[in-house]
C-alpha cells in the first residue's frame, strides 16, 4: 500500500474473523515494530503473542468485568449499551469488542524494560507520560504493519489493570512491566476508507499554542 493510504485508513478495527494469521504475515508485521525509534537505542520492547485459546479466554475473562466496571462508572451497562436509542455506535462497537476480545486469533502482549526506559517528568505535578516514549512507536509500527499486510489492530491498556495475573499467566520476569495489548486479525468488515480526524488547523500551531499554522 502506499504510504500515506496506510495512515489513513488504519483505524481502531472491533470486529474481527477468527481467520489465522499466516506465520509469514505476523513475522513482517513484528519485524516492523522493532524497527522503531527508543532512547539510546535501549529496545526496551518485548512482546508476547498470544495464538492459544485458554489463554486468549482468560485475558479476555479479565477484561470485560473490567470494562464493565467502566460502564458502571458512567452509569451505563452493557445491556443498556447495546439496546438504547442514542448511545454512541463507538461505546456499542466497544463494548462487543471486549465481550469478544478472545475471539481475534492472535493478541500480542507488549512489555516493557523498565530498566531500560528514562522518564524526565516523575517531578512535575500531573502523572508522568514520558514512560511511553520508547514503547509505543513500536506499537504504532506494529499497526501500520499490521495494516499493510490487511490486518486490523485495537490497542488497549485496560487490561494493565491486572498486570500481576497478566505476568503470572504469561510468565514474564520482574523488572518487566506490560505496556499495552493489541488485538490482531482480518477484519469482518472492510477498512474505513479514511478515518475522521481533526482539522489541522486545530491540533497544529505556529510559535505559540494559540496560533494556528494552518486554515
Amino acid at each position: 500500500m502506499e504510504f500515506y493510504d496506510v495512515i489513513k485508513t488504519a483505524g481502531t478495527c472491533r470486529y474481527y474473523k477468527e481467520d489465522p494469521i499466516p506465520d509469514d504475515v505476523m513475522e513482517r508485521v513484528m519485524d516492523a515494530a522493532r524497527w522503531a525509534p527508543q532512547g539510546g537505542n535501549r529496545q526496551p520492547n518485548r512482546y508476547i503473542v498470544v495464538r492459544d485459546p485458554d489463554t486468549r479466554q482468560q485475558l479476555r475473562d479479565w477484561y470485560y468485568p473490567i470494562w464493565a466496571e467502566y460502564l458502571a462508572a458512567a452509569g451505563m451497562g452493557a445491556i443498556k449499551i447495546r439496546s438504547e436509542k442514542g448511545v454512541p455506535k463507538i461505546l456499542v462497537d466497544a463494548d462487543i469488542f471486549a465481550d469478544n476480545f478472545h475471539k481475534p486469533p492472535v493478541i500480542v502482549v507488549v512489555c516493557a524494560k523498565m530498566e531500560d526506559i528514562h522518564p524526565t517528568d516523575l517531578e512535575l505535578e500531573r502523572d508522568p507520560i514520558v514512560y511511553g516514549c520508547s514503547v509505543y512507536p513500536a506499537v504504532e509500527n506494529l499497526l501500520l504493519a499490521a495494516r499493510n499486510e490487511g490486518l486490523g489492530g485495537a490497542v488497549t491498556t485496560l487490561l494493565c489493570a491486572v498486570e500481576p495475573q497478566v505476568k503470572a499467566l504469561l510468565n514474564i520476569p520482574d523488572g518487566y512491566a506490560t505496556a499495552c495489548h493489541i488485538t490482531l486479525g482480518y477484519p469482518e468488515k472492510e477498512f474505513p476508507k479514511k478515518l475522521a480526524r481533526m482539522a489541522l488547523s486545530d491540533v497544529v500551531f505556529s510559535e505559540k499554542f494559540d496560533n494556528p499554522m494552518y486554515g
